[in-house]
């Protein structure tokens, strides 16, 4: 009897032949579904940038320093804040990134800084200074991102999100029609959204320097 029929008769199972490995039996990973354009995360950024122009209305109404108006753009101000925390939230979360979401979203961002910061500026409520240096320091790092895209994207900082987070406090303060003995509370908290607006914009250079020597050594 042959060595196969000896292993059946002790009960053994035969072998079973080894499955080939290459080409002919590779098998792909089936692609991911695409992500809808419109979803959540997608329309509170769209909604955010359309929040920017009802919150300078409400903080010009009246002369600019009603105080009925300016708690009303304090509070349009506050929603699109929070929704710019939220929106990335859902992103990451529930896999909503999208392309548009990538370019709309810090779009939305600086929208809103901005148009805060001019329009603090242009009621004689913030220095133009500070507008300025803010100003220029986020569109410098925006073209800066940009410019090195291609290389790799230069991720946020805590020290980034924590300037962000100032930021936006600082603002609500000013926009807020507080009572004169707390404008030094005001301006020591710029002062400090200011400090890590340059500290944060210098790192961020220095990152994309040692992404170009690393790429291009003796360049």
């Amino acid at each position: 009897m042959s060595a196969q029929h000896d292993n059946l008769a002790r009960g053994d199972r035969p072998s079973e032949p080894i499955a080939e490995t290459g080409p002919a039996s590779s098998h792909h990973p089936p692609p991911e579904p695409a992500v809808p354009l419109l979803n959540i995360a997608n329309v509170l950024t769209t909604a955010r940038i359309a929040i920017v122009p009802v919150f300078l209305w409400a903080l010009f109404e009246d002369g600019g320093h009603n105080a009925g108006w300016r708690i009303t753009a304090f509070v349009l101000f506050a929603i699109a804040a929070v929704t710019d925390r939220v929106d990335g939230q859902l992103a990451r979360r529930y896999g909503l990134v999208t392309d548009f979401g990538k370019l709309a979203d810090p779009i939305a961002d600086k929208a809103l800084i901005g148009a805060a910061l001019i329009g603090l500026s242009m009621l004689g409520d913030l220095s133009w200074w500070v507008t300025l240096i803010i100003a220029v320091r986020e569109l410098g790092i925006t073209a800066l991102r940009f410019s090195v895209l291609r290389h790799g994207v230069i991720p946020a900082s805590r020290g980034g999100k924590l300037k962000t987070l100032v930021q936006t406090f600082a603002i609500g303060f000013y926009v807020l029609p507080l009572p004169s003995s707390l404008s030094f509370l005001c301006a020591a908290l710029m002062g400090v959204a200011v400090l890590l607006t340059v500290v944060t914009g210098l790192d961020y250079v220095i990152q994309a320097v040692r992404t170009h020597t690393r790429l291009h050594p003796g360049s």
